[in-house]
């Protein structure tokens, strides 16, 4: 059976819309799946005691696409880290934000590719990691009262203890003043008389003295009268 010439102009007609329709699905298709928010990829890291965001982008299309990042305090945005251009690739291109982030920092990163990506944040938030990057030293601890080191003596200290004697410098000092000496010690009765002015016999030595005056003069007065009576006989 021949097939007519208008029969096979019409099936080649319809299999060159088939094909152009196929291949219009298939370009926009991949394009989509080149250009999606999702081949985008956030991350705060360490570079040493330095603290980084690292983005990553895995289009494979090499689409250039513009990445800025925010930092966020409240939902809103405090200020800008920075701005940079990155050509994907299928195995991903880095590129690195020089950031000191704070221990749970939230950063918004937002990518813009002309024609595919129109100023998309990658979700969610990037929030930093609990533990900073530079490890702050712990004090040392202060020790108990009980183990302070005793103050130090100050140095006026030694001067007022060689003025002042202490007890063992007085006590040995003390027989030096009493050591006997060669002069002959006062008697008694001088020490007394040194001390009082007078002996403490004064009152019977005075009556000795007065009792022997009288007894003297009884005795001259006798005489005396005796020699008259021989005389006058």
């Amino acid at each position: 059976m021949s097939i007519s010439r208008r029969n096979a102009r019409r099936s080649v007609r319809i299999l060159g819309l088939a094909s152009a329709s196929a291949a219009l699905v298939l370009g926009v298709s991949g394009q989509a799946l080149a250009c999606n928010i999702g081949e985008f990829k956030a991350e705060a890291t360490c570079k040493g005691e330095k603290g980084q965001i690292t983005v990553t982008d895995r289009d494979f299309s090499g689409q250039k696409a513009t990445v800025s990042v925010f930092l966020e305090n409240n939902g809103a945005d405090e200020k800008k880290i920075g701005e940079q251009v990155v050509t994907g690739t299928k195995e991903g291109a880095t590129i690195v934000f020089d950031e000191d982030w704070a221990p749970g920092a939230v950063y918004r990163v937002n990518v813009n590719v002309p024609r595919f990506i129109d100023n998309k944040n990658i979700e969610p938030n990037l929030t930093a990691p609990a533990t900073a990057c530079k490890k702050e030293e712990s004090p040392s601890p202060t020790p108990p009262a009980s183990e302070s080191p005793a103050p130090t003596p100050s140095a006026s200290a030694p001067a007022e203890d060689s003025a002042t004697p202490s007890a063992s410098e007085s006590g040995a000092a003390a027989p030096v003043s009493e050591a006997p000496s060669n002069a002959p010690s006062a008697a008694i009765g001088d020490s007394n008389l040194a001390e009082t002015g007078a002996n403490s016999n004064t009152g019977l030595i005075a009556g000795v003295a007065g009792a022997l005056v009288v007894v003297g003069g009884g005795a001259v007065y006798f005489g005396m009268r005796r020699r008259g009576a021989k005389s006058g006989s």
